[in-house]
């Protein structure tokens, strides 16, 4: 934690040290106050000194605490500042790991806890921060002060709390190394819950279509309660540590104030020494309190810094640190040789095995299989989203491990199956591809992609405003502007990933056309389920359980691949 704290806190450290040192004034100004009172009373009240002296010191106890509150104030300032610009810092490199983590990373995170630990973890660091750079100066400082002010008035009476602290203190070190570990199961239940509520809003409209708002209530409710319990089993110890504090501390009061009345009826003690010493008792109470609840969010956000550490130093499955920065890819060729993958990284469950083909620059290839056939993850080697476990793919003649994954990634334009739109216009999801591009190549690329149509139907056009996820867009729609964007990148490779599925037969030919008759030189890819999709590629693959089972024109593949002939008659007899 204090690694995180010290490393991200730059640029916010001079405030930070102006938090604490403000707060320490503060302390200084405060505890003075109870110190000057004893003298009103023992010498102004019930001394020679008068109302002059009463006066005079309480004109002092005044300054005092108007100092004391000035400095507080600045302390409270400094100590907001600091800590929302190291959340600020810390958010920031949490975004900026996360844009260079691989496919794989983000399946071992998952979105949900991604989004936990740059939001709920890092606003508990927030919060600790700003105690650290303020009450953990504070009630420790204001501890230990009253407690040397408290001794400079009755030495042997202050020996109580040098009785009582330690044993307190050995109290709060045994809940927190109980606690911890529970706190850390209540954030993991934190990212169930996320994940659960993201999925709801992602598929809200299949809720609605589905009468199922009940069972999600249900499900929430349920992930909502594993929080509470785990929340609840976490919190069962740190309630014990207020009671405990209140247990030790008002018995230290009751023995101060046994011991200290035997003093005044001794004579040993005057009544303003035992006022004091009241206010010295008071002020001790209050720290112990506060360094109570600094000690509850600190156990809570050691587990917090924990996960934000876990995130910040995962290893990046995919880096360019061994590519050449200066190698640009020349063409859209592609070979793979002997590739096998598997997602758990370790050869077992081999997701492709022996996978062995090359491409040539400009050729249209088509892939059909079935599902679970590895489609997707054959043609997601290729930008490096994920690295082969076995063999070599090359683009352009050279192992795509070579290329930097600006470079790689530059020269292949992908539409994902899952089509993905963001918040903004029309226009500025489409700049995606080249934020260079103008209108005209904007509105080139959208006539290619079959997207022209519709857009001039939206009263703003090019300047429409979509919604989170391009919501207000049909399916069609969606997938047609993530083809356009994906042209205007002007790769040496496309990829489409089941890009067509929404649209009618007869679109799907126009944007087939298109490709043909603007897309010459460069490699296209075409993974569809429909043959129609795939009949005029130069090659067909057909894919079955991770490997190749075929390849050929539709023609030959029609005479040597029963798979193949058996997804095309089923097709056929759909379409009779």
């Amino acid at each position: 934690m204090l690694k995180l704290f010290f490393r991200y806190s730059k640029g916010y450290r001079f405030r930070a040290v102006m938090a604490s040192l403000t707060i320490a004034l503060e302390v200084v100004f405060e505890v003075l106050i109870p110190f000057v009172l004893k003298d009103v009373i023992n010498e102004g009240i019930f001394g020679e000194g008068g109302m002059q002296l009463v006066v005079e010191k309480g004109l002092l106890m005044i300054a005092l605490a108007c100092i004391s509150l000035l400095c507080g104030v600045l302390s409270g300032w400094f100590g907001v500042s600091a800590s929302t610009g190291f959340a600020t810092n810390l958010r920031q490199a949490i975004f900026h790991k996360i844009q260079d983590f691989s496919f794989a990373n983000i399946d071992k995170f998952s979105t949900a806890s991604l989004v936990t630990r740059s939001t709920t973890d890092v606003t508990n660091l927030q919060q600790t921060f700003m105690m650290g750079t303020r009450m953990l100066i504070r009630s420790p400082m204001m501890l230990v002060a009253s407690t040397i002010m408290a001794a400079t008035i009755s030495g042997d009476t202050s020996v109580i709390f040098a009785v009582t602290l330690p044993i307190m203190a050995v109290f709060m070190g045994l809940v927190a190394i109980k606690t911890y570990p529970r706190f850390k199961r209540m954030f993991e239940k934190y990212d169930t819950m996320n994940r659960q509520v993201q999925e709801s809003l992602i598929a809200v409209r299949i809720v609605k279509a589905f009468v199922r708002e009940d069972y999600e209530y249900q499900r929430y409710a349920f992930r909502a309660d594993e929080v509470r319990d785990a929340n609840v089993k976490a919190e069962k110890l740190l309630v014990l540590s207020g009671p405990m504090a209140n247990l030790i501390l008002y018995g230290s009061i009751i023995a101060t104030c046994l011991v200290a009345g035997n003093h005044i009826i001794a004579g040993d003690m005057l009544v303003g020494d035992m006022s004091s010493f009241i206010s010295y008792i008071a002020q001790i109470l209050t720290s112990v309190m506060m360094i109570t609840m600094i000690f509850v969010n600190i156990v809570m956000s050691r587990a917090s810094a924990a996960r934000i550490m876990e995130l910040l130093t995962e290893e990046i499955d995919i880096t360019d640190d061994k590519a050449d920065p200066n190698l640009k890819v020349p063409d859209g060729s592609i070979s793979f040789q002997n590739v096998s993958f598997s997602y758990s990284k370790d050869g077992g469950n081999l997701t492709l095995r022996n996978i062995n083909i090359d491409i040539k620059s400009g050729e249209t290839i088509g892939i059909i299989g079935g599902t679970g056939s590895s489609k997707t993850t054959f043609v997601q080697l290729i930008p490096r989203l994920y690295d082969v476990y076995d063999g070599i793919v090359k683009v352009g003649g050279r192992d795509v491990r070579e290329y930097t994954l600006k470079n790689i990634r530059d020269a292949v334009s992908m539409v994902l199956q899952k089509n993905v739109l963001f918040s903004g216009t029309i226009e500025e999801n489409l700049r995606w591809g080249d934020m260079e591009a103008d209108h005209d190549e904007i509105v080139s690329a959208c006539e290619s992609a079959q997207a022209s149509g519709f857009i001039s139907e939206f009263p703003d056009g090019y300047d429409t405003e979509l919604g989170q996820g391009g919501v207000n867009v049909s399916g069609g729609q969606k997938q047609r502007l993530c083809i356009a964007r994906a042209l205007l990148k002007h790769p040496k490779i496309i990829i489409l990933d089941d890009s067509t599925s929404a649209v009618d037969t007869a679109t799907d030919k126009k944007i087939r056309d298109a490709f043909k008759n603007e897309l010459s030189g460069i490699t296209t890819i075409i993974i569809a389920q429909r043959i129609t999709s795939v009949m005029d590629a130069d090659r067909i693959i057909v894919m079955h359980d991770g490997e190749i089972n075929a390849i050929g024109t539709h023609d030959e593949l029609m005479k040597t691949s029963d798979i193949y002939k058996e997804v095309f008659s089923s097709q056929q007899k759909g379409v009779a």
